[in-house]
């Protein structure tokens, strides 16, 4: 059994992630950006999940979380899901929230995140990005930061198992009903390299579709990228990897 936090799991892939990982007996942490969304979350944790509130658009409520955390049993893995598509949360829920997240809990050996085929789209251009999300945000720039990140710590900590998996585009709320993929296959990535000790799953670096390793972005393994990246995030949030 596995102590995994699932973040922005009230509903659609997260909720669905967390909600298989408890079936499965793992011990699940879910996660909420207010109490009223919390609440949907009630039946998950009448089955025994835990659960932290926080808006992720907020820094201090992503410390908050973390500090929380640190105080309750370690974790053994954490699904980076949370995510926006639009508009000014886009940079701090998609970015800077997970990296703080990793910043500020060190223990977990396994770490997932959530990218997206609009990766490709994304400009592997620092200037003049707005972290602070003051104005809209590309969700193509943040899948591709969020994609780099997950290399960067697979290249910077090899103790630990970090990829990133692009859940194809399903119908969850973010998605649409239209969406032509799986929602079922769109969460079981996730859940297999969170917890599986399969060969494939023991592997890092990489970027995922359906468990088939894909060839992402190619800003996503550029060394010198990923370091200014990570400088950028950690002169921007005052908190280094």
């Amino acid at each position: 059994m596995s102590r995994i936090l699932v973040t922005g799991s009230a509903d659609g892939l997260g909720r669905a992630a967390a909600d298989s990982l408890l079936s499965a007996g793992h011990d699940v942490v879910v996660h909420a950006r207010n109490h009223e969304r919390a609440a949907g979350l009630d039946a998950l944790v009448d089955r025994g999940a835990h659960l932290v509130v926080g808006d992720f658009a907020d820094r201090d409520a992503v410390r908050r979380i973390a500090a929380e955390l640190n105080d309750t049993q370690p974790l053994d893995a954490v699904i980076h899901n949370a995510g926006v598509w639009s508009g000014r949360p886009v940079m701090p829920v998609n970015i800077i929230a997970p990296y703080l997240l990793t910043a500020l809990l060190p223990g977990p050996r396994r770490l997932v995140y959530l990218s997206s085929s609009s990766h490709f789209g994304g400009h592997p251009s620092l200037a003049g990005i707005d972290w602070r999300g003051e104005r809209a945000g590309s969700y193509s720039d943040s899948k591709l930061f969020v994609t780099t990140l997950a290399a960067a710590l697979a290249r910077l900590r090899p103790g630990t198992l970090s990829n990133a998996v692009d859940p194809g585009w399903v119908p969850t709320k973010m998605g649409g009903p239209g969406a032509p993929d799986d929602l079922e296959l769109g969460h079981r990535t996730q859940e297999w390299l969170a917890t599986s000790e399969e060969p494939q799953a023991l592997s890092t670096g990489g970027y995922w579709y359906h468990r088939q390793r894909r060839q992402p972005h190619r800003a996503v393994h550029d060394e010198e990228f990923q370091d200014r990246l990570l400088r950028t995030l950690a002169e921007e949030t005052g908190t280094a990897l």
